[in-house]
Protein backbone atom coordinates (compact mmCIF):
# COMPACT_ATOMS: atom_id res chain seq x y z
CA UNK A 1 0.00 0.00 0.00
CA UNK A 2 1.45 3.39 -1.05
CA UNK A 3 2.57 5.50 1.74
CA UNK A 4 -0.61 8.19 2.28
CA UNK A 5 2.13 10.81 2.98
CA UNK A 6 2.87 10.92 -0.50
CA UNK A 7 -0.60 11.15 -1.34
CA UNK A 8 -0.70 14.72 0.13
CA UNK A 9 2.76 15.84 0.33
CA UNK A 10 1.92 19.64 0.92
CA UNK A 11 -0.62 19.56 3.81
CA UNK A 12 -0.05 21.86 6.58
CA UNK A 13 0.16 19.29 9.09
CA UNK A 14 0.98 22.18 11.86
CA UNK A 15 -2.50 23.74 11.22
CA UNK A 16 -3.61 20.28 12.74
CA UNK A 17 -2.42 20.13 16.07
CA UNK A 18 -5.60 22.33 17.80
CA UNK A 19 -7.66 19.34 19.33
CA UNK A 20 -6.64 17.35 22.00
CA UNK A 21 -7.38 14.22 20.29
CA UNK A 22 -5.94 11.73 22.51
CA UNK A 23 -7.08 13.40 25.63
CA UNK A 24 -10.83 12.82 24.33
CA UNK A 25 -10.15 9.49 22.78
CA UNK A 26 -9.16 8.12 25.86
CA UNK A 27 -11.81 9.43 28.14
CA UNK A 28 -14.72 8.55 25.60
CA UNK A 29 -13.70 5.02 25.77
CA UNK A 30 -13.51 4.94 29.58
CA UNK A 31 -16.58 6.10 28.82
CA UNK A 32 -17.90 3.31 26.53
CA UNK A 33 -17.50 -0.17 28.50
CA UNK A 34 -18.09 -3.05 26.48
CA UNK A 35 -21.66 -4.83 26.69
CA UNK A 36 -21.96 -8.64 26.46
CA UNK A 37 -25.36 -7.53 23.44
CA UNK A 38 -24.49 -6.35 20.34
CA UNK A 39 -25.26 -2.75 19.88
CA UNK A 40 -27.52 -1.91 17.47
CA UNK A 41 -26.35 1.02 14.51
CA UNK A 42 -29.55 3.24 16.31
CA UNK A 43 -27.69 2.33 19.86
CA UNK A 44 -23.90 3.51 18.00
CA UNK A 45 -25.39 7.01 16.68
CA UNK A 46 -27.01 7.27 20.19
CA UNK A 47 -23.47 6.99 21.78
CA UNK A 48 -21.71 8.96 19.11
CA UNK A 49 -23.84 11.73 19.67
CA UNK A 50 -23.47 11.93 23.49
CA UNK A 51 -19.73 12.13 22.57
CA UNK A 52 -19.92 15.18 20.09
CA UNK A 53 -21.99 17.10 22.84
CA UNK A 54 -18.48 17.00 24.69
CA UNK A 55 -16.90 20.15 24.74
CA UNK A 56 -13.53 18.33 23.83
CA UNK A 57 -14.64 17.76 20.39
CA UNK A 58 -15.89 21.36 19.51
CA UNK A 59 -12.37 23.18 20.27
CA UNK A 60 -11.93 25.74 17.42
CA UNK A 61 -15.13 24.80 16.23
CA UNK A 62 -16.00 28.73 15.33
CA UNK A 63 -17.80 28.23 11.88
CA UNK A 64 -21.07 27.57 13.76
CA UNK A 65 -24.07 25.16 13.54
CA UNK A 66 -23.57 22.45 11.09
CA UNK A 67 -24.55 23.63 7.06
CA UNK A 68 -24.00 27.16 8.14
CA UNK A 69 -20.32 27.21 7.56
CA UNK A 70 -20.50 30.02 5.71
CA UNK A 71 -21.71 32.72 7.42
CA UNK A 72 -19.29 32.74 10.02
CA UNK A 73 -16.29 31.92 7.62
CA UNK A 74 -14.25 34.76 6.35
CA UNK A 75 -13.60 33.02 3.22
CA UNK A 76 -12.54 34.98 0.31
CA UNK A 77 -13.92 33.53 -2.83
CA UNK A 78 -10.91 33.13 -4.40
CA UNK A 79 -9.69 30.63 -1.17
CA UNK A 80 -13.15 28.65 -1.75
CA UNK A 81 -11.80 28.15 -5.54
CA UNK A 82 -8.67 26.67 -4.20
CA UNK A 83 -11.01 23.88 -1.77
CA UNK A 84 -12.31 22.58 -5.13
CA UNK A 85 -8.88 21.96 -7.35
CA UNK A 86 -8.43 18.91 -5.19
CA UNK A 87 -9.14 17.77 -2.27
CA UNK A 88 -5.42 17.82 -0.88
CA UNK A 89 -5.85 21.68 -1.04
CA UNK A 90 -9.00 21.33 0.56
CA UNK A 91 -7.49 19.68 3.71
CA UNK A 92 -4.00 21.81 3.93
CA UNK A 93 -5.64 24.90 4.67
CA UNK A 94 -7.20 25.42 8.50
CA UNK A 95 -10.53 26.83 7.19
CA UNK A 96 -10.69 24.48 4.49
CA UNK A 97 -10.45 21.77 6.95
CA UNK A 98 -12.92 22.82 9.73
CA UNK A 99 -15.88 23.80 6.60
CA UNK A 100 -15.20 20.06 5.19
CA UNK A 101 -15.42 18.74 9.26
CA UNK A 102 -18.67 20.64 9.27
CA UNK A 103 -20.21 18.94 6.24
CA UNK A 104 -19.19 15.55 7.26
CA UNK A 105 -21.02 16.48 10.85
CA UNK A 106 -23.99 17.14 8.59
CA UNK A 107 -24.10 13.54 7.08
CA UNK A 108 -23.28 11.54 10.67
CA UNK A 109 -19.91 10.31 9.15
CA UNK A 110 -16.92 12.63 10.81
CA UNK A 111 -15.08 10.14 12.51
CA UNK A 112 -13.67 9.92 8.95
CA UNK A 113 -12.05 13.24 9.20
CA UNK A 114 -11.51 12.99 12.69
CA UNK A 115 -9.66 9.32 12.88
CA UNK A 116 -7.33 10.87 10.02
CA UNK A 117 -6.36 13.89 11.76
CA UNK A 118 -5.29 11.40 14.63
CA UNK A 119 -3.27 9.35 12.35
CA UNK A 120 -1.50 12.68 10.51
CA UNK A 121 -0.71 13.14 14.72
CA UNK A 122 -0.05 9.78 15.61
CA UNK A 123 2.91 10.02 12.90
CA UNK A 124 4.57 13.35 14.10
CA UNK A 125 5.12 10.98 17.75
CA UNK A 126 8.99 11.81 17.92
CA UNK A 127 9.56 8.78 20.58
CA UNK A 128 8.56 5.18 20.37
CA UNK A 129 7.17 4.95 23.75
CA UNK A 130 4.42 7.17 22.48
CA UNK A 131 3.40 5.22 19.96
CA UNK A 132 2.01 2.40 21.78
CA UNK A 133 -0.36 3.96 24.19
CA UNK A 134 -1.30 6.45 21.05
CA UNK A 135 -1.92 3.69 18.68
CA UNK A 136 -3.77 1.53 21.38
CA UNK A 137 -5.85 4.91 21.71
CA UNK A 138 -6.83 5.47 17.96
CA UNK A 139 -7.24 1.11 17.65
CA UNK A 140 -10.47 1.17 20.33
CA UNK A 141 -11.29 4.58 19.31
CA UNK A 142 -11.70 4.07 15.67
CA UNK A 143 -10.77 0.28 14.27
CA UNK A 144 -12.19 -2.44 16.86
CA UNK A 145 -15.46 -3.76 16.52
CA UNK A 146 -18.34 -1.74 17.74
CA UNK A 147 -15.18 0.81 18.15
CA UNK A 148 -17.47 4.48 19.50
CA UNK A 149 -16.15 5.92 16.21
CA UNK A 150 -15.44 2.72 13.97
CA UNK A 151 -14.64 3.83 10.38
CA UNK A 152 -15.42 1.74 7.35
CA UNK A 153 -12.46 -0.34 6.99
CA UNK A 154 -12.08 -3.54 4.95
CA UNK A 155 -11.19 -7.12 6.56
CA UNK A 156 -7.77 -7.70 5.48
CA UNK A 157 -6.96 -3.72 6.17
CA UNK A 158 -8.08 -4.13 9.25
CA UNK A 159 -6.54 -7.39 10.08
CA UNK A 160 -3.27 -5.62 9.13
CA UNK A 161 -3.60 -2.81 11.08
CA UNK A 162 -4.37 -5.20 14.22
CA UNK A 163 -1.37 -7.59 14.13
CA UNK A 164 0.87 -4.56 14.10
CA UNK A 165 -0.44 -3.49 17.57
CA UNK A 166 1.78 -5.64 19.54
CA UNK A 167 4.55 -3.55 18.04
CA UNK A 168 3.36 -0.35 16.48
CA UNK A 169 5.11 1.68 14.36
CA UNK A 170 4.52 5.18 12.27
CA UNK A 171 3.30 3.07 9.43
CA UNK A 172 0.56 1.29 11.61
CA UNK A 173 -2.02 2.98 10.70
CA UNK A 174 -0.64 3.70 7.26
CA UNK A 175 -3.03 1.14 5.06
CA UNK A 176 -6.19 2.25 7.34
CA UNK A 177 -5.70 6.45 6.66
CA UNK A 178 -5.17 5.49 2.90
CA UNK A 179 -8.55 3.68 2.85
CA UNK A 180 -10.19 6.45 4.68
CA UNK A 181 -8.63 9.22 2.32
CA UNK A 182 -9.73 7.99 -0.37
CA UNK A 183 -12.99 6.90 0.71
CA UNK A 184 -13.42 10.87 1.76
CA UNK A 185 -11.85 12.17 -1.54
CA UNK A 186 -13.88 9.69 -3.88
CA UNK A 187 -17.31 9.88 -1.73
CA UNK A 188 -17.57 12.85 -0.11
CA UNK A 189 -15.52 15.56 -1.20
CA UNK A 190 -17.50 15.40 -4.57
CA UNK A 191 -20.76 16.01 -2.15
CA UNK A 192 -19.23 18.73 -0.24
CA UNK A 193 -18.55 20.55 -3.74
CA UNK A 194 -22.38 20.54 -4.83
CA UNK A 195 -23.26 21.53 -1.44
CA UNK A 196 -25.14 24.81 -0.70
CA UNK A 197 -22.61 26.32 2.08
CA UNK A 198 -19.46 25.25 0.00
CA UNK A 199 -21.74 26.88 -3.47
CA UNK A 200 -22.30 30.01 -1.59
CA UNK A 201 -18.94 30.67 -0.40
CA UNK A 202 -17.63 31.03 -4.52
CA UNK A 203 -20.40 33.91 -4.96
CA UNK A 204 -18.59 37.53 -3.58
CA UNK A 205 -19.88 39.51 -1.25
CA UNK A 206 -23.35 41.78 -1.85
CA UNK A 207 -22.53 45.13 -1.13
CA UNK A 208 -24.78 47.34 0.61
CA UNK A 209 -27.23 49.79 -1.63
CA UNK A 210 -25.53 52.90 -1.08
CA UNK A 211 -27.95 55.72 0.86
CA UNK A 212 -27.78 58.96 -0.37
CA UNK A 213 -28.26 61.80 2.81
CA UNK A 214 -29.98 64.23 2.75
CA UNK A 215 -28.74 67.86 2.79
CA UNK A 216 -29.73 70.06 6.15
CA UNK A 217 -29.53 73.56 4.75
CA UNK A 218 -28.16 76.23 7.21
CA UNK A 219 -27.96 80.03 7.62
CA UNK A 220 -24.23 80.02 5.77
CA UNK A 221 -25.50 78.53 3.01
CA UNK A 222 -27.26 81.21 1.77
CA UNK A 223 -24.35 83.70 2.44
CA UNK A 224 -23.28 85.94 -0.42
CA UNK A 225 -26.52 85.42 -2.53
CA UNK A 226 -28.88 88.61 -2.58
CA UNK A 227 -32.35 88.19 -2.90
CA UNK A 228 -34.24 88.44 -6.04
CA UNK A 229 -36.73 91.61 -5.45
CA UNK A 230 -38.61 91.42 -8.45
CA UNK A 231 -42.19 92.71 -8.10
CA UNK A 232 -44.35 90.93 -10.32
CA UNK A 233 -47.38 92.47 -11.65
Amino acid sequence: MENPLLLFPQLNISALKDKPYYKVMKSAIKEEPHKASKPGAKQKRNRLSLLLQKPEFHEGDHLGKPGNFTKAASVSPEEAVKWGESFDKLLSEKAGLDAFTKFLKTEFSEENIEFWIACEDYKKSKSAHELLPKAKIIFETFIQKDAPKEVNLDFHTKEVTSQSMGQPLHSTFDAAQSTVYQLMEQDSYPRFLRSAPYLSLLQPPARAPLRRRSRSFTGSDFQGVRPDLTVWG
